[in-house]
């Protein structure tokens, strides 16, 4: 993805923006004032070179600090939406079913917008990818190319395109 594409954002829906704003303000408040608390009583322990409590509650602060980096990043470029109507046309928030051309057997679920939208489990794929360019836009039915990563084209026909309720 490139800055561009990022600075365009994720599509989210507003209940899913609400969602992560609590989280962000949750870890801002009192979850990070839990973790600096354990920082703080780890290093009262004494010898910082020798206390592997300090050393992971310091690493369990910068996963921390890491999060709410990306939620506030996130949350600034989102591009907060109703789910889109289930007309068939691929767009983001829409839970997409794929078959590879050639291949009759074997279909590929998952869902055009942001992974933070996505059940766990759920194959997600970015607007900004490939394969979301491609089919973006396009409609049930339709037979689309995209580029893989070796520079061969990949072509699939989308088989349907539905709202995700997850």
């Amino acid at each position: 993805m490139t800055q561009a594409d990022e600075r365009e954002g994720v599509w989210l829906t507003q209940s899913k923006y609400d969602e992560l704003q609590a989280e962000l303000e949750h870890l801002r408040g009192p979850g990070r004032t839990e973790v600096v608390e354990k920082v703080s009583q780890a290093r009262d322990e004494g010898d910082l070179k020798e206390n592997g409590g300090y050393h992971a509650a310091r690493e369990e602060l910068g996963k921390l600090d890491g999060r709410i980096t990306q939620l506030v990043e996130m949350l600034k470029t989102a591009q907060v939406g109703e789910t889109p109507p289930d007309d068939g046309v691929v767009e983001p928030g829409m839970l997409v079913t794929i078959r590879f051309v050639g291949d009759t057997e074997n279909e590929a679920p998952f869902l055009l917008g942001a992974r933070e939208m996505a059940d766990e489990g759920t194959e997600v794929f970015s607007p900004q990818s490939p394969l979301g360019e491609a089919i973006n836009g396009r409609s049930k039915g339709d037979e689309v190319s995209y580029p893989a990563p070796n520079g061969s084209m990949i072509k699939v026909e989308i088989i349907d395109a539905v709202p995700y309720a997850g």
